[in-house]
């Protein structure tokens, strides 16, 4: 048999024997060399973010491995070394992916390191260049900009000549921040990011992971004519809105979600995960964008992964590593 995470309560990861899993119509099977964690693996686990319809119930969004298989009318990619956006199922030895959710792995990346990047990848391009079209001279304002997806977004926002802007909790993380290439950094403790992005003349584009309770104030941040783009909601999920700041700004409120969008179709996941690899592989294999792994564990050690992640530990993705 083959194994997987079987989550009994959020505290309870256990790694045991599953039915086995086998490639549908125009699905490849991957033997997981590595899968990442996200915030909504947290969720998952804890009752709290169901999977879409027809996705796996194993936890994971994201991994890297091994093609062993695939189903009818798929190609072969049988022995080429992938990572894959997946809307469920990464937590285990082996996972059914369909194809346009497979990216080669970038030239220079190491097999374990590149599960960290589909979700991070695909997220950041889909919402700062096909949703916000961020591009060179703007300014970006990144909320939690050393956790996985800030980590990544200030990279890719440099390289399309962006100034960067983040909020962190602890001068540590703000340094990594700079290291990565943030040109602003903003402890959100003990500075006030309106007044700081309103004297750098606001910013055109803001991706929040985090608060509902930003909204108000992250309106304030914005230049005329800014967009707020909303991925996550740690914070809560009601905050306040005055509309003639909307309007006199001429701002954009955007809420994206990756997981449950459908495969085919204008912004689908095939289209977006095309797109990021025509879009970002070519930075990370030209070494100005590389993935931030801030912890490597044992998958059997997932209970502790996800302990390192809610507290907020980690600069970056954390991995969890399968043999």
């Amino acid at each position: 048999g083959v194994y997987a995470i079987v989550a009994d309560g959020p505290e309870r990861l256990i790694w045991q024997q599953v039915p086995d899993v086998g490639p549908g119509p125009d699905e490849v099977l991957i033997k997981v060399a590595a899968a990442g964690v996200n915030r909504a693996d947290l969720l998952q686990a804890a009752g709290r973010y169901p999977p879409p319809p027809g996705a796996s119930q194993t936890i994971g969004m994201e991994v890297s491995g091994t093609v062993v298989a695939a189903g009818a009318g798929a190609p072969d990619l049988t022995g080429q070394d992938v990572c894959a956006l997946l809307a469920g199922g990464g937590y285990a030895e082996y996972v059914a992916v369909p194809v346009g959710q497979v990216m080669p792995i970038p030239t220079g990346v190491g097999l374990v390191d590149a599960a960290g990047l589909p979700e991070v990848a695909c997220t950041v391009w889909s919402n700062l260049v096909m949703t916000a079209n961020l591009r060179a001279g703007q300014r970006l304002l990144v909320h939690g900009g050393a956790s996985g997806v800030g980590s990544h977004a200030i990279q890719v926002a440099r390289v399309l000549g962006a100034t960067v802007a983040v909020t962190a909790g602890s001068p540590e993380k703000l340094q990594r921040c700079r290291e990565l290439g943030a040109d602003l950094t903003i402890n959100y403790r003990d500075d006030d990011f309106v007044a700081r992005m309103s004297e750098a003349g606001g910013a055109d584009v803001i991706l929040d992971i985090m608060r509902a309770a930003y909204l108000d104030r992250n309106i304030d941040a914005l230049a005329p004519d800014g967009q707020l783009v909303i991925i996550g909601m740690q914070g809560g999920v009601t905050g306040e809105l005055n509309i003639g700041k909307l309007i006199g700004k001429r701002a954009r409120v955007i809420g994206t979600a990756l997981r449950g969008r459908p495969l085919a179709g204008p912004m689908g996941k095939a289209d977006i995960v095309a797109a990021t690899r025509d879009g970002v592989w070519p930075m990370i294999e030209a070494g100005q964008v590389r993935p931030v792994i801030g912890a490597t564990l044992p998958i059997q050690k997932a209970g502790e992964a996800h302990a390192l992640l809610a507290a907020g530990a980690v600069t970056g993705k954390v991995v969890l590593t399968v043999n």
